[in-house]
C-alpha cells in the first residue's frame, strides 16, 4: 500500500460538496420537473465494505428524486470510509442523474486522506469533461455522451441503483471516474433469490453485469434498492446493514 501523497486541502476544496449541492443539484431538483415538484426519498442506508473477506469500512448514502418518469431528476450522495494497511480514506461522491433510468447528468467526488483528490464531471458541448485534481496537478479527460451513460464509481455501492432497469442483453455505457475508465456493461439474466442479510432473509433479484471478462454482481430489492454488490476481480463486497434484523 502506497503512503499518502502530500496534499493541501484548501478552504475552497473543504466546502466543495456543500457548494455543489447548493449550486448544481438543488436547482435541478426543483426545476425541470415542474415548479415545486415534490422531492422524494428513494433510498437511504448503510453498507459494510469488505475486500478479500476482511471488513475495511462502511458506506452511508441517500438517493432523492424530484419528478417522475422521463422528467425525473435524481441526486445521490454518500460517504464511504475505508481503512487499509493502516491508512484511512474517505470518499464523498455526489451524483446527478436524469430520467427514469437515471442516466448521468453530473458528478463530483472529494477524496480525503490517502490519495486525496477531487473530481468534477460536467457536460460540455455534448461531451463529458472530467477534471481530476490531485497532488500531481490537474488532469482533464473527455468521455463521449450517450443516452445510456451511467456513472458508477469504484467502491461506491449505491451507484449501482442506476443500473437496476437494465434487462437481460441490454447494454449501458459506464464511466468509472477515479480509474478514468469507460466501458460497455451488459446485463445478464435476472434470478430471484432470498438473500440473507445478517439474520434476515430478503427477497431479491440477482443480476450479473459483464464488461469483457469481468463481472459485477448486484442484488436488488423489490423497489430497485441495492442490497449487495460483489466485484470479484477486486475481492470487493458491499452488503446492506440497515436491513439486518
Amino acid at each position: 500500500m502506497r503512503a499518502p501523497s502530500p496534499f493541501r486541502v484548501t478552504p475552497s476544496m473543504a466546502c466543495l460538496a456543500a457548494t455543489f449541492l447548493a449550486s448544481s443539484f438543488m436547482p435541478a431538483l426543483t426545476s425541470g420537473s415542474g415548479l415545486g415538484a415534490q422531492i422524494v426519498l428513494v433510498d437511504r442506508g448503510t453498507f459494510s465494505v469488505s475486500v478479500g473477506g476482511e471488513v475495511i469500512g462502511s458506506e452511508e448514502f441517500t438517493i432523492r428524486r424530484a419528478g417522475s418518469r422521463r422528467s425525473a431528476t435524481f441526486m445521490a450522495n454518500g460517504v464511504v470510509t475505508l481503512t487499509r494497511g493502516g491508512e484511512s480514506q474517505e470518499l464523498r461522491p455526489i451524483l446527478s442523474a436524469q430520467g427514469a433510468d437515471g442516466t448521468a447528468g453530473g458528478y463530483e467526488l472529494k477524496v480525503v486522506g490517502q490519495d486525496a483528490s477531487e473530481i468534477a464531471i460536467r457536460v460540455v458541448d455534448s461531451r463529458f469533461v472530467s477534471n481530476f485534481r490531485s497532488a500531481a496537478g490537474l488532469e482533464e479527460r473527455e468521455f463521449r455522451v450517450s443516452t445510456d451513460t451511467r456513472i458508477v464509481e469504484q467502491f461506491v455501492a449505491h451507484h449501482y441503483y442506476f443500473l437496476r432497469n437494465l434487462r437481460e442483453g441490454e447494454t449501458a455505457r459506464v464511466i468509472e471516474p477515479r480509474s478514468r475508465t469507460e466501458m460497455d456493461v451488459v446485463a445478464g439474466p435476472s434470478t430471484d433469490e432470498q438473500l440473507r442479510l445478517g439474520g434476515t432473509l430478503v427477497d431479491s433479484r440477482r443480476v450479473a453485469f459483464r464488461s469483457g471478462e469481468h463481472e459485477r454482481i448486484v442484488w436488488f430489492g423489490s423497489q430497485g434498492q441495492v442490497l449487495r454488490v460483489e466485484v470479484p476481480p477486486l475481492g470487493y463486497v458491499a452488503e446492506r446493514q440497515d436491513l439486518v434484523g
